[in-house]
């Protein structure tokens, strides 16, 4: 179905439907101050400004955020209070999005069980999405590369994808397995754009937990390691961030469980503690107008951050972040923090993403696609 508004029109829409629950849909909001009619009715009048019964753009949206399950049940019965055509089409579009997520589960859980044979394996990422899911499966282990590269050619008929520059300096892995439409993921030994960082894993490791997750029980991160991994892939890597980063920070904010004394040692250690605090004062900020506050911060973190929401934009799909000046110095703290940690070889590592950033920048502008690089 053709959409009839753009992302910038849909994101407030999809934002209060995710992050303005009054926990009952399984949103991160479980804590929200405004009261839930008043979010139908805002979300009655958005969908009422609709030029057409058509929602392309919000699912698309919502496919991008991976908030699909979190944000159109609540969509769904509001359109059918309203007797709206389209809410079949939704109804519709969430069993298939459903089936795909049991159909990766169903996958995930052989996957796991194969790779504990050669080392300890955690699901990251993409079950911090739930009850949501990922567009790709990814994995962090300790085990050798060979044996898993052999474990899943043998056990699964996978083929390696082809591995940019950046996949071999991180130390990962991309497999296709026949019958899953999704990417597995394996990052070997190494977390990090360049695989700079490697102590960190060890806390990953010691703290994992085995967590239920629909019929399915996963070894997942603790909440501090889960919030490393995020900060590292949103503020060091992609540098923009997703409605389901927001929602999953949030939730486990609400939590209680993040241990704040601990998370600033183990960050601090990796040179990460300016973006790690930055990016939970971005998340506190963007929530605040669809739940009534702002998330439940303790000063070390509110302190040390260096911006907030303020500084983030949406523009193509997601909510950016700056690169310049921002990104820039989180960058140079962690380079040298590793460096003043002897870790020279993970130094060298990261020494090598501006140059790779720029290759990957410029293969983008001459070919579309920075695939073979970055």
């Amino acid at each position: 179905m053709d959409g009839v508004k753009d992302s910038t029109a849909c994101l407030p829409l999809l934002s209060r439907l995710v992050l303005g629950s009054d926990g009952n849909n399984g949103s991160a909001s479980s804590v929200s101050r405004i009261p839930s009619d008043v979010h139908d009715t805002e979300i009655r009048k958005a969908i009422s400004d609709y030029q057409s019964p058509e929602f392309g753009d919000l699912w698309v949206l919502a496919t991008s955020h991976h908030v699909i399950l979190r944000g159109f049940p609540h969509l769904h019965r509001i359109m059918l209070e309203q007797g709206n055509t389209t809410a079949d089409w939704v109804e519709r579009a969430l069993e298939r999005e459903k089936a795909r997520i049991d159909n990766a589960l169903s996958f995930l859980g052989p996957i796991c069980h194969a790779l504990k044979d050669a080392g300890d394996v955690i699901v990251i990422k993409s079950l911090d999405h739930w009850p949501d899911f990922g567009s790709d499966i990814d994995l962090y282990t300790n085990a050798e590369s060979s044996r898993v590269v052999a474990i899943m050619r043998e056990g699964f008929h996978a083929r390696l994808a082809e591995r940019s520059w950046g996949d071999r300096l991180a130390s990962k892995w991309n497999f296709i397995i026949p019958g899953l439409p999704e990417l597995v993921e394996i990052h070997v030994g190494r977390l990090g754009q360049t695989g700079e960082q490697v102590s960190i894993t060890e806390s990953l490791v010691k703290r994992a937990r085995s967590a239920p997750f629909g019929a399915h029980e996963f070894c997942v991160p603790a909440p501090e390691d889960r919030l490393m991994i995020s900060t590292l892939q949103r503020m060091y890597r992609h540098f923009y961030l997703r409605l389901c980063d927001i929602a999953d920070t949030a939730r486990l904010v609400d939590s209680g469980e993040i241990d704040y004394v601990y998370l600033r040692e183990l960050a601090g250690s990796a040179g990460l503690w300016d973006g790690m605090a930055t990016y939970l004062v971005t998340v506190s900020g963007y929530v605040k107008p669809y739940r009534g506050s702002e998330l439940d911060l303790p000063r070390l973190v509110t302190d040390a951050a260096r911006f907030g929401n303020e500084e983030v934009r949406f523009r193509r799909k997601f909510l950016r972040i700056p690169i310049f000046p921002h990104a820039a110095r989180f960058y140079a703290a962690e380079w040298r923090r590793l460096l003043m940690n002897g870790e020279l070889q993970n130094t060298m590592r990261l020494s090598l993403l501006p140059g790779l950033a720029a290759a990957a920048a410029l293969e983008l502008k001459l070919t579309g696609s920075d695939k073979g690089i970055w």
